[in-house]
Protein backbone atom coordinates (compact mmCIF):
# COMPACT_ATOMS: atom_id res chain seq x y z
CA UNK A 1 0.00 0.00 0.00
CA UNK A 2 1.30 3.45 -0.85
CA UNK A 3 2.16 5.48 2.22
CA UNK A 4 -0.24 8.26 3.14
CA UNK A 5 0.84 11.76 2.19
CA UNK A 6 1.96 13.64 5.33
CA UNK A 7 -0.43 16.39 6.37
CA UNK A 8 0.31 20.03 5.75
CA UNK A 9 1.65 21.83 8.82
CA UNK A 10 0.97 25.50 8.09
CA UNK A 11 -2.40 25.66 9.88
CA UNK A 12 -2.68 28.18 12.73
CA UNK A 13 -2.78 27.01 16.30
CA UNK A 14 -6.26 25.98 17.42
CA UNK A 15 -8.31 28.80 18.94
CA UNK A 16 -11.45 26.85 19.78
CA UNK A 17 -11.38 23.50 21.50
CA UNK A 18 -11.73 20.55 19.15
CA UNK A 19 -14.56 19.16 21.29
CA UNK A 20 -16.52 22.41 21.04
CA UNK A 21 -15.97 22.70 17.29
CA UNK A 22 -17.01 19.12 16.63
CA UNK A 23 -20.03 19.21 18.95
CA UNK A 24 -21.51 22.47 17.63
CA UNK A 25 -20.53 21.76 14.02
CA UNK A 26 -22.00 18.27 14.19
CA UNK A 27 -25.30 19.54 15.58
CA UNK A 28 -25.56 22.21 12.87
CA UNK A 29 -25.06 19.72 10.03
CA UNK A 30 -27.36 17.24 11.76
CA UNK A 31 -30.17 19.79 11.43
CA UNK A 32 -29.28 21.29 8.06
CA UNK A 33 -28.58 18.01 6.27
CA UNK A 34 -31.20 16.00 8.16
CA UNK A 35 -34.07 18.31 7.19
CA UNK A 36 -33.20 18.34 3.48
CA UNK A 37 -32.64 14.58 3.27
CA UNK A 38 -36.36 13.95 3.66
CA UNK A 39 -37.58 16.37 0.97
CA UNK A 40 -38.36 13.44 -1.32
CA UNK A 41 -41.17 12.47 1.09
CA UNK A 42 -43.01 15.64 0.09
CA UNK A 43 -43.00 14.94 -3.67
CA UNK A 44 -46.24 12.98 -3.87
CA UNK A 45 -48.34 14.79 -1.23
CA UNK A 46 -47.44 18.23 -2.62
CA UNK A 47 -47.88 17.37 -6.30
CA UNK A 48 -51.18 15.59 -5.64
CA UNK A 49 -52.53 18.40 -3.44
CA UNK A 50 -51.44 21.21 -5.77
CA UNK A 51 -52.11 19.36 -9.02
CA UNK A 52 -48.50 19.76 -10.22
CA UNK A 53 -46.39 17.39 -12.29
CA UNK A 54 -43.40 15.67 -10.78
CA UNK A 55 -41.19 17.82 -12.97
CA UNK A 56 -42.51 20.94 -11.20
CA UNK A 57 -41.42 19.60 -7.83
CA UNK A 58 -38.18 18.16 -9.20
CA UNK A 59 -37.29 21.43 -10.93
CA UNK A 60 -37.69 23.37 -7.66
CA UNK A 61 -35.34 21.01 -5.84
CA UNK A 62 -32.97 21.12 -8.80
CA UNK A 63 -32.91 24.91 -8.48
CA UNK A 64 -32.34 24.46 -4.74
CA UNK A 65 -29.20 22.48 -5.41
CA UNK A 66 -27.99 24.92 -8.05
CA UNK A 67 -28.72 27.92 -5.80
CA UNK A 68 -26.82 26.19 -2.99
CA UNK A 69 -23.90 25.63 -5.32
CA UNK A 70 -23.82 29.18 -6.70
CA UNK A 71 -24.06 30.77 -3.25
CA UNK A 72 -21.57 28.31 -1.73
CA UNK A 73 -18.31 30.00 -2.82
CA UNK A 74 -19.57 33.40 -1.65
CA UNK A 75 -20.72 32.01 1.70
CA UNK A 76 -17.35 30.30 2.06
CA UNK A 77 -15.50 33.50 1.11
CA UNK A 78 -17.41 35.47 3.74
CA UNK A 79 -16.83 32.76 6.36
CA UNK A 80 -13.08 32.70 5.63
CA UNK A 81 -12.81 36.48 5.74
CA UNK A 82 -15.19 37.41 8.58
CA UNK A 83 -15.74 34.13 10.42
CA UNK A 84 -18.37 31.40 10.17
CA UNK A 85 -20.54 32.76 12.99
CA UNK A 86 -22.24 35.53 10.98
CA UNK A 87 -22.71 33.29 7.95
CA UNK A 88 -24.35 30.59 10.10
CA UNK A 89 -26.76 33.11 11.62
CA UNK A 90 -27.91 34.26 8.18
CA UNK A 91 -28.07 30.71 6.85
CA UNK A 92 -30.18 29.44 9.76
CA UNK A 93 -32.64 32.32 9.51
CA UNK A 94 -33.03 31.90 5.74
CA UNK A 95 -33.55 28.14 6.20
CA UNK A 96 -36.45 28.69 8.58
CA UNK A 97 -38.00 31.33 6.33
CA UNK A 98 -37.64 29.14 3.24
CA UNK A 99 -39.39 26.18 4.87
CA UNK A 100 -42.33 28.36 5.93
CA UNK A 101 -42.65 29.90 2.47
CA UNK A 102 -42.35 26.44 0.91
CA UNK A 103 -45.48 25.42 2.83
CA UNK A 104 -47.35 28.55 1.74
CA UNK A 105 -46.46 28.42 -1.99
CA UNK A 106 -49.48 27.91 -4.26
CA UNK A 107 -47.80 28.14 -7.66
CA UNK A 108 -44.85 26.42 -9.26
CA UNK A 109 -42.97 29.72 -9.52
CA UNK A 110 -43.45 30.53 -5.82
CA UNK A 111 -42.45 26.98 -4.88
CA UNK A 112 -39.27 27.30 -6.95
CA UNK A 113 -38.48 30.60 -5.25
CA UNK A 114 -38.93 29.22 -1.72
CA UNK A 115 -37.96 25.55 -1.88
CA UNK A 116 -35.45 26.29 -4.62
CA UNK A 117 -33.70 29.65 -4.41
CA UNK A 118 -34.21 30.58 -0.75
CA UNK A 119 -33.52 27.21 0.87
CA UNK A 120 -30.59 26.65 -1.48
CA UNK A 121 -29.00 29.94 -0.39
CA UNK A 122 -29.65 29.02 3.24
CA UNK A 123 -27.95 25.65 2.91
CA UNK A 124 -24.82 27.28 1.50
CA UNK A 125 -24.38 29.06 4.83
CA UNK A 126 -24.97 26.22 7.29
CA UNK A 127 -23.56 23.02 5.81
CA UNK A 128 -20.20 21.39 5.17
CA UNK A 129 -18.11 24.07 3.44
CA UNK A 130 -18.59 26.60 6.24
CA UNK A 131 -18.24 24.03 9.04
CA UNK A 132 -15.15 22.47 7.48
CA UNK A 133 -13.44 25.86 7.35
CA UNK A 134 -13.79 26.13 11.13
CA UNK A 135 -12.56 22.55 11.56
CA UNK A 136 -9.57 23.17 9.29
CA UNK A 137 -8.49 26.25 11.27
CA UNK A 138 -9.03 24.76 14.72
CA UNK A 139 -8.09 21.08 14.44
CA UNK A 140 -4.51 19.88 14.06
CA UNK A 141 -3.58 18.65 10.58
CA UNK A 142 -2.92 15.10 11.79
CA UNK A 143 -6.54 14.86 12.99
CA UNK A 144 -8.22 16.95 10.29
CA UNK A 145 -9.50 14.18 8.01
CA UNK A 146 -10.83 12.27 11.02
CA UNK A 147 -12.56 15.40 12.37
CA UNK A 148 -14.17 16.04 8.99
CA UNK A 149 -15.37 12.45 9.04
CA UNK A 150 -16.96 13.03 12.44
CA UNK A 151 -18.81 16.11 11.16
CA UNK A 152 -19.97 14.26 8.05
CA UNK A 153 -21.10 11.35 10.20
CA UNK A 154 -23.19 13.79 12.23
CA UNK A 155 -24.90 14.98 9.07
CA UNK A 156 -25.55 11.35 8.24
CA UNK A 157 -27.05 10.74 11.67
CA UNK A 158 -29.32 13.71 11.03
CA UNK A 159 -30.56 11.98 7.89
CA UNK A 160 -31.26 8.81 9.84
CA UNK A 161 -32.96 10.72 12.64
CA UNK A 162 -34.99 13.22 10.63
CA UNK A 163 -36.49 11.01 7.89
CA UNK A 164 -38.81 9.01 10.17
CA UNK A 165 -39.60 12.21 12.09
CA UNK A 166 -40.57 14.00 8.89
CA UNK A 167 -42.60 11.03 7.68
CA UNK A 168 -44.49 11.00 10.99
CA UNK A 169 -45.06 14.76 10.85
CA UNK A 170 -46.52 14.51 7.34
CA UNK A 171 -48.87 11.65 8.25
CA UNK A 172 -49.92 13.09 11.61
CA UNK A 173 -50.08 16.83 10.94
CA UNK A 174 -50.18 17.15 7.15
CA UNK A 175 -47.42 18.22 4.81
CA UNK A 176 -47.87 21.98 5.37
CA UNK A 177 -47.78 21.86 9.16
CA UNK A 178 -44.82 19.51 8.96
CA UNK A 179 -42.88 22.21 7.10
CA UNK A 180 -43.84 24.81 9.72
CA UNK A 181 -42.45 22.55 12.45
CA UNK A 182 -39.21 22.05 10.52
CA UNK A 183 -38.93 25.81 10.09
CA UNK A 184 -38.95 26.18 13.87
CA UNK A 185 -36.37 23.40 14.19
CA UNK A 186 -34.04 25.17 11.74
CA UNK A 187 -33.89 28.17 14.10
CA UNK A 188 -31.84 26.02 16.51
CA UNK A 189 -28.89 26.63 14.17
CA UNK A 190 -28.66 30.21 15.47
CA UNK A 191 -27.64 29.46 19.08
CA UNK A 192 -25.38 26.62 17.92
CA UNK A 193 -23.49 29.08 15.73
CA UNK A 194 -22.25 30.79 18.88
CA UNK A 195 -20.07 27.79 19.64
CA UNK A 196 -18.31 28.23 16.28
CA UNK A 197 -17.48 31.91 16.74
CA UNK A 198 -13.73 32.23 16.25
CA UNK A 199 -11.56 35.02 17.64
CA UNK A 200 -11.04 37.63 14.92
CA UNK A 201 -7.37 36.87 14.48
CA UNK A 202 -7.74 33.08 14.25
CA UNK A 203 -8.88 33.05 10.63
CA UNK A 204 -5.98 35.24 9.47
CA UNK A 205 -2.89 33.74 11.09
CA UNK A 206 -0.19 31.76 9.31
CA UNK A 207 0.38 31.87 5.55
CA UNK A 208 -1.35 34.87 3.96
CA UNK A 209 -2.68 34.96 0.43
CA UNK A 210 -5.09 37.16 -1.50
CA UNK A 211 -8.43 35.77 -2.65
CA UNK A 212 -7.50 36.34 -6.29
CA UNK A 213 -4.20 34.51 -5.92
CA UNK A 214 -5.92 31.61 -4.17
CA UNK A 215 -8.50 31.26 -6.95
CA UNK A 216 -5.94 31.46 -9.77
CA UNK A 217 -3.77 28.92 -8.01
CA UNK A 218 -6.60 26.44 -7.41
CA UNK A 219 -8.32 26.65 -10.80
CA UNK A 220 -4.99 26.35 -12.59
CA UNK A 221 -4.15 23.16 -10.70
CA UNK A 222 -5.15 19.95 -12.45
CA UNK A 223 -5.94 17.99 -9.28
CA UNK A 224 -8.44 20.66 -8.19
CA UNK A 225 -10.17 20.27 -11.55
CA UNK A 226 -10.33 16.47 -11.11
CA UNK A 227 -11.83 16.86 -7.64
CA UNK A 228 -14.48 19.21 -9.01
CA UNK A 229 -15.39 16.75 -11.77
CA UNK A 230 -15.66 13.88 -9.29
CA UNK A 231 -17.88 15.91 -7.00
CA UNK A 232 -20.20 16.64 -9.95
CA UNK A 233 -20.85 12.92 -10.20
CA UNK A 234 -21.38 12.61 -6.45
CA UNK A 235 -24.08 15.28 -6.58
CA UNK A 236 -25.85 13.69 -9.54
CA UNK A 237 -26.03 10.29 -7.90
CA UNK A 238 -27.03 11.07 -4.33
CA UNK A 239 -29.62 13.77 -5.05
CA UNK A 240 -31.32 11.74 -7.78
CA UNK A 241 -31.60 8.79 -5.41
CA UNK A 242 -32.58 10.87 -2.38
CA UNK A 243 -35.38 12.74 -4.15
CA UNK A 244 -36.74 10.20 -6.62
CA UNK A 245 -36.29 6.83 -4.91
CA UNK A 246 -39.45 7.16 -2.76
CA UNK A 247 -41.55 7.68 -5.90
CA UNK A 248 -39.61 4.97 -7.79
CA UNK A 249 -40.52 2.49 -5.05
CA UNK A 250 -44.16 3.53 -4.95
CA UNK A 251 -44.37 3.18 -8.73
CA UNK A 252 -43.29 -0.44 -8.27
CA UNK A 253 -45.98 -1.13 -5.69
CA UNK A 254 -43.94 -0.67 -2.52
CA UNK A 255 -45.69 0.62 0.60
CA UNK A 256 -44.77 4.18 1.70
CA UNK A 257 -43.04 2.76 4.77
CA UNK A 258 -40.48 1.02 2.57
CA UNK A 259 -39.24 4.34 1.18
CA UNK A 260 -39.10 5.88 4.65
CA UNK A 261 -37.10 2.94 5.95
CA UNK A 262 -34.83 3.04 2.89
CA UNK A 263 -33.95 6.71 3.38
CA UNK A 264 -33.43 6.14 7.10
CA UNK A 265 -31.09 3.22 6.38
CA UNK A 266 -29.08 5.40 3.99
CA UNK A 267 -28.69 7.94 6.79
CA UNK A 268 -27.82 5.32 9.41
CA UNK A 269 -25.16 3.52 7.38
CA UNK A 270 -23.85 6.84 6.13
CA UNK A 271 -22.78 7.53 9.73
CA UNK A 272 -20.38 4.60 9.54
CA UNK A 273 -19.33 5.27 5.96
CA UNK A 274 -18.38 8.91 6.44
CA UNK A 275 -16.59 8.27 9.73
CA UNK A 276 -14.64 5.39 8.17
CA UNK A 277 -13.70 7.49 5.13
CA UNK A 278 -12.38 10.25 7.42
CA UNK A 279 -10.46 7.72 9.50
CA UNK A 280 -8.96 6.05 6.42
CA UNK A 281 -7.97 9.47 5.08
CA UNK A 282 -5.34 9.71 7.83
CA UNK A 283 -3.89 6.34 6.84
CA UNK A 284 -3.91 5.96 3.04
CA UNK A 285 -3.98 8.11 -0.11
CA UNK A 286 -7.34 9.81 -0.37
CA UNK A 287 -7.48 9.48 -4.16
CA UNK A 288 -7.72 5.70 -3.74
CA UNK A 289 -10.53 6.12 -1.22
CA UNK A 290 -12.48 8.36 -3.62
CA UNK A 291 -11.92 6.10 -6.62
CA UNK A 292 -13.04 3.08 -4.61
CA UNK A 293 -16.21 4.83 -3.43
CA UNK A 294 -17.32 5.76 -6.96
CA UNK A 295 -16.52 2.27 -8.28
CA UNK A 296 -18.57 0.63 -5.55
CA UNK A 297 -21.50 2.99 -6.14
CA UNK A 298 -21.75 1.90 -9.77
CA UNK A 299 -21.55 -1.76 -8.82
CA UNK A 300 -24.25 -1.38 -6.17
CA UNK A 301 -26.63 0.44 -8.53
CA UNK A 302 -26.18 -2.20 -11.24
CA UNK A 303 -26.93 -4.97 -8.73
CA UNK A 304 -30.03 -3.09 -7.52
CA UNK A 305 -31.37 -2.79 -11.07
CA UNK A 306 -30.70 -6.40 -12.00
CA UNK A 307 -32.10 -8.26 -8.98
CA UNK A 308 -35.87 -8.61 -8.44
CA UNK A 309 -37.23 -5.61 -6.54
CA UNK A 310 -38.45 -6.41 -3.04
CA UNK A 311 -38.32 -4.77 0.39
CA UNK A 312 -35.24 -6.86 1.20
CA UNK A 313 -33.38 -5.78 -1.96
CA UNK A 314 -34.34 -2.15 -1.26
CA UNK A 315 -33.02 -2.32 2.29
CA UNK A 316 -29.78 -4.02 1.21
CA UNK A 317 -29.28 -1.39 -1.49
CA UNK A 318 -29.96 1.44 0.95
CA UNK A 319 -27.61 0.09 3.60
CA UNK A 320 -24.80 -0.44 1.09
CA UNK A 321 -25.35 2.86 -0.66
CA UNK A 322 -25.51 4.52 2.74
CA UNK A 323 -21.93 3.43 3.43
CA UNK A 324 -20.91 5.29 0.26
CA UNK A 325 -23.35 8.21 0.46
CA UNK A 326 -21.39 11.16 1.86
CA UNK A 327 -18.14 9.28 2.35
CA UNK A 328 -16.65 11.36 -0.47
CA UNK A 329 -16.95 14.53 1.64
CA UNK A 330 -14.16 14.08 4.25
CA UNK A 331 -11.41 12.91 1.85
CA UNK A 332 -12.29 15.53 -0.80
CA UNK A 333 -12.16 18.44 1.64
CA UNK A 334 -9.11 17.02 3.41
CA UNK A 335 -7.25 16.88 0.08
CA UNK A 336 -8.10 20.52 -0.61
CA UNK A 337 -6.73 21.53 2.81
CA UNK A 338 -3.67 19.34 2.29
CA UNK A 339 -2.87 20.91 -1.08
CA UNK A 340 -3.75 24.57 -0.51
CA UNK A 341 -3.83 25.09 3.26
CA UNK A 342 -6.75 26.27 5.37
CA UNK A 343 -6.90 30.05 4.89
CA UNK A 344 -9.51 29.78 2.11
CA UNK A 345 -10.72 26.26 2.79
CA UNK A 346 -14.41 27.25 3.00
CA UNK A 347 -14.21 29.23 -0.24
CA UNK A 348 -12.36 26.52 -2.20
CA UNK A 349 -14.63 23.88 -0.70
CA UNK A 350 -17.55 26.03 -1.84
CA UNK A 351 -16.29 26.03 -5.43
CA UNK A 352 -15.85 22.26 -5.42
CA UNK A 353 -19.31 21.95 -3.91
CA UNK A 354 -20.68 24.17 -6.69
CA UNK A 355 -19.67 21.40 -9.10
CA UNK A 356 -21.45 18.92 -6.82
CA UNK A 357 -24.60 21.01 -7.00
CA UNK A 358 -24.52 21.32 -10.78
CA UNK A 359 -24.56 17.54 -10.77
CA UNK A 360 -27.35 17.59 -8.19
CA UNK A 361 -29.39 19.93 -10.39
CA UNK A 362 -29.09 17.60 -13.36
CA UNK A 363 -29.75 14.48 -11.27
CA UNK A 364 -32.95 15.72 -9.69
CA UNK A 365 -34.27 17.59 -12.73
CA UNK A 366 -33.47 14.85 -15.25
CA UNK A 367 -35.12 12.37 -12.91
CA UNK A 368 -38.40 14.25 -13.18
CA UNK A 369 -37.96 15.24 -16.82
CA UNK A 370 -37.12 11.77 -18.12
CA UNK A 371 -39.78 10.15 -15.96
CA UNK A 372 -42.46 12.42 -17.42
CA UNK A 373 -41.11 11.71 -20.94
CA UNK A 374 -40.66 7.93 -20.66
CA UNK A 375 -42.72 6.87 -17.64
CA UNK A 376 -39.62 5.29 -16.10
CA UNK A 377 -36.50 6.18 -14.10
CA UNK A 378 -34.40 3.44 -15.76
CA UNK A 379 -32.42 5.73 -18.07
CA UNK A 380 -31.34 8.00 -15.21
CA UNK A 381 -30.20 5.01 -13.14
CA UNK A 382 -27.89 3.91 -15.96
CA UNK A 383 -26.57 7.43 -16.45
CA UNK A 384 -25.63 7.37 -12.76
CA UNK A 385 -23.75 4.10 -13.30
CA UNK A 386 -21.71 5.48 -16.20
CA UNK A 387 -20.86 8.67 -14.32
CA UNK A 388 -19.65 6.60 -11.36
CA UNK A 389 -17.13 4.80 -13.57
CA UNK A 390 -15.96 8.15 -14.94
CA UNK A 391 -15.47 9.59 -11.43
CA UNK A 392 -13.55 6.52 -10.30
CA UNK A 393 -11.04 7.00 -13.12
CA UNK A 394 -10.50 10.76 -12.84
CA UNK A 395 -9.75 10.67 -9.11
CA UNK A 396 -6.78 8.34 -9.56
CA UNK A 397 -4.35 11.01 -10.91
CA UNK A 398 -5.11 13.52 -8.10
CA UNK A 399 -1.84 14.68 -6.48
CA UNK A 400 -2.24 15.08 -2.74
CA UNK A 401 0.98 16.78 -1.72
CA UNK A 402 1.27 20.45 -0.78
CA UNK A 403 1.32 22.70 -3.83
CA UNK A 404 4.74 24.13 -4.70
CA UNK A 405 4.86 27.89 -4.23
CA UNK A 406 7.82 29.83 -5.60
CA UNK A 407 7.69 32.47 -2.91
CA UNK A 408 5.53 34.19 -0.40
CA UNK A 409 2.41 35.52 -2.05
CA UNK A 410 0.98 38.97 -1.35
CA UNK A 411 -0.92 39.43 1.88
CA UNK A 412 -4.64 40.01 1.42
CA UNK A 413 -5.66 43.63 1.76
Amino acid sequence: MTAAIPPRSDAPAARLSMTQVLLCGAMVVTLSMGIRHGFGLWLQPITMDRGWTRETFAFALAVQNLSWGIAGPFAGMLADRFGAYRVLLIGGALYALGLVMMAMSTSGLAFTGSAGVLIGMAQSGCTYAVIYGVIGRNVAADKRSWAMGVAAAAGSFGQFLMVPVESWLISAWGWQNALFVLGCAALAILPLARGLKEPAQAAHEGFRQSIGSALREAFGYRSFQWLMAGYFVCGFQVVFIGVHMPSYLRDHGMAPGVATTALALIGLFNVFGTYTAGWLGQRMPKRYILSGIYTLRSIVIVAFLLVPLSPVSVYLFSATMGLLWLSTVPPTNAVVAQIFGVQYLSMLGGFIFFSHQVGSFLGVWLGGRLYDATGSYDLVWWIAVGLGVFAALINLPVREHEIARGGKLPVAA
